[in-house]
């Protein structure tokens, strides 16, 4: 069994709790607390295998994937009142899932010969695909675009991989390294509230202002 692989396994499992928990929220029924757990754990992997052309998904050819996210759903859905007093924990846990998941996307994406830019995008796209299908499933704005350090961290963590590739690494060192230097990251910005600048809501929607500035064209036009 390669480092890869148990990697990608942890990962899963620990994302999967943290939208078995995004359910929780919603009180939704056991099967609505399945389904976000799995689409949470294997989401990301998925559109990246695809993107990849790594078909079908490894999720669909190693049903030890969606057993975990079935476990992981089951176990949160029993034991959240007395799981949530640990909540610090799993929020540590889906920082490091973070880290796990941007590895291997920017692991897989080498051995596939992707340019940088697409090394560090599958990087993302794998720790932030199933966060992203999650929040949209239950009608948020998915968190990696307004909320915290989260896509920001794992964009460096790309950065990171990459450059540490140029040492010639080997990939065991890569993984654990990488790993651990988006935790680190994720884990500075929770604990200093760290984020970035955020748009500056507007009084008027630009529809309206382009309505009023057409009115006023027309009352120019009349006077002249």
């Amino acid at each position: 069994m390669s480092w890869l692989f148990i990697f990608d396994l942890f990962g899963t499992f620990i994302f999967a709790v943290s939208g078995a928990f995004k359910a929780i929220k919603y009180e939704l029924d056991l099967l609505g607390v399945i389904i976000l757990a799995t689409i949470t754990g294997v989401g990301g992997g998925m559109m990246r295998d695809v993107i990849l052309g790594n078909t079908p998904p490894s999720v669909f050819s190693q049903e030890i994937y969606i057993i975990l996210t079935v476990i992981a759903g089951l176990l949160v859905f029993f034991a959240a009142s007395k799981v949530v007093w640990r909540w610090n924990w799993i929020v540590l846990a889906d920082a490091l899932g973070l880290g796990v998941f941007t590895a291997i996307g920017c692991m897989i994406a080498q051995q596939a010969g992707l340019s940088v830019i697409g090394t560090i995008f599958m990087g993302s796209l794998t720790a932030c695909g199933g966060g992203a299908i999650r929040d949209l499933l239950v009608n948020e704005i998915p968190m990696v675009i307004h909320s915290d350090f989260y896509a920001t961290a794992s964009i460096l963590g790309g950065v990171f991989f990459l450059l540490l590739n140029q040492f010639m690494v080997n990939d065991q060192w890569l993984l654990w390294s990488t790993t651990f230097f988006v935790f680190f990251i994720r884990y500075l910005a929770i604990h200093f509230h760290i984020h970035l600048p955020k748009s500056k809501p507007m009084r008027r929607s630009p529809s309206h202002l382009m309505r009023l500035q057409q009115q006023l064209k027309k009352r120019k036009n009349r006077k002249s």
